[in-house]
């Protein structure tokens, strides 16, 4: 299905950029009604992307966290919700790809590489607030294998990936690394029930929905890592993914808010003066402003994304810090350039008006941003994250 996959970030960004403009773009209001970009990820997975944040050693193009960053910032740029869908399958892959067996290199990595293969995260809960690291869905095992039973909220792409990378109580309760699992759920499995259709104010096409495990029986091979590993796939390889796709598609966000601003000011004049916008000072001002907020911002992401790869000395409050600023960027410039736009970027359905409602998530998508500043604080401390 695809072509090889991409030997570098800028290669991978190249591709990204030829889906964003030709597909996920021209889509976006549609994906914006609630319509998953079915379209854009399959171009994704066509053009080689699907194995981005695989290692090399599955076949992958091994470009870690600057690639998911980056590729992530692309779609942002034209369509949030498709750089979710896409950011998204790249977390679970890296799960899927940091401690596989034989069985799921084959019947799940190489499809993911080959671009034949979606999948993505299941891991919040209702009841579990903001601490999706502390699953209250369960785990047995029986002579028939794994059983799961429990229900997962807030699925990007749920109903359309091919696998759920699923967080679970462990069946051993004495696990010698801890007390949670991860397993991964074929879409086809017996016993899935899903929720209502997404309906947030934004993000509206990532088909973030509900999902009833009832009994769900799966191999013993579906078990990712040893029983009890989940805490370490949590904060070593879910967590620095999820902070750089979400980072990413939101500098993305911001960056479109502010393509929009210097357009509206390159292009508008006074109505009686002939006078363009773009030649008074506190519009020149103003728009200086954001633009340092962008790209300060954008730098931090994509130095966090260097450190987390490089497993440097600040990776951790690097990547913790990310989105923590990324959703106070994207939110305060798509303001402000509403506000410079006018009553144009008010109107219903203006690209501001999309960019606002996507941007405004990313305080709310676990770690939150308080979380995330607590960590940071922690990082810095050289205490632990979840220390008393």
């Amino acid at each position: 299905m695809t072509t090889t996959g991409p030997t570098s970030v800028a290669d991978a960004v190249a591709r990204a950029d030829e889906v964003a403009q030709t597909v996920a773009g021209p889509l976006a209001d549609r994906t914006d009604s609630g319509v998953w970009p079915a379209e854009a990820i399959r171009a994704l997975q066509a053009a080689g992307l699907g194995g981005l944040a695989a290692p090399r050693s599955v076949g992958g193009a091994g470009l870690g966290l600057r690639g998911v960053a980056a590729v992530c910032e692309v779609l942002g740029r034209v369509c949030a919700s498709t750089a979710l869908c896409f950011g998204m399958h790249c977390v679970a892959t890296a799960v899927l790809a940091a401690k596989p067996t034989e069985r799921q290199r084959t019947e799940f990595l190489g499809a993911i590489v080959a671009g034949e293969h979606l999948t993505t995260l299941a891991v919040s809960e209702p009841g579990t607030g903001a601490q999706f690291w502390l699953p209250q869905t369960r785990m047995t095992r029986d002579a028939a294998g794994l059983r799961i039973t429990g229900e997962k909220s807030f699925i990007t792409n749920g109903s359309h990936a091919d696998s759920y990378v699923l967080s679970t109580v462990a069946a051993d309760p004495e696990a010698p690394m801890g007390q949670f699992s991860c397993v991964v759920v074929p879409a086809g499995a017996d016993g899935l029930t899903w929720g209502g259709e997404w309906t947030g104010i934004g993000m509206r096409g990532n088909s973030s929905r509900g999902l009833r495990l009832d009994d769900v029986v799966l191999g013993p091979d579906h078990l990712l890592g040893a029983e009890g590993d989940q805490i370490w796939y949590v904060f070593e390889v879910v967590a620095p993914y999820f902070l750089m796709a979400m980072a990413g598609t939101y500098v993305g966000v911001a960056q479109a808010s502010l393509d929009e601003a210097t357009g509206h000011l390159s292009r508008r004049a006074h109505a009686h003066t002939g006078r363009r916008l773009a030649g008074e000072p506190i519009l020149q001002h103003r728009l200086g402003v954001l633009w340092a907020q962008v790209e300060r911002t954008r730098r931090l992401v994509h130095w966090a994304a260097e450190e987390g790869d490089s497993g440097g000395p600040t990776a951790l409050p690097a990547l913790t810090s990310a989105k923590a600023e990324v959703a106070q960027c994207a939110v305060e410039v798509t303001n402000e350039a509403m506000t410079l736009v006018g009553g144009i970027g008010y109107r219903d359905r203006s690209p501001l008006e999309r960019h606002l409602r996507d941007a405004r998530a990313a305080d709310v998508m676990s770690p939150t941003t308080d979380i995330l500043r607590t960590w940071t604080g922690r990082a810095v401390l050289g205490l632990p994250l979840l220390g008393e």
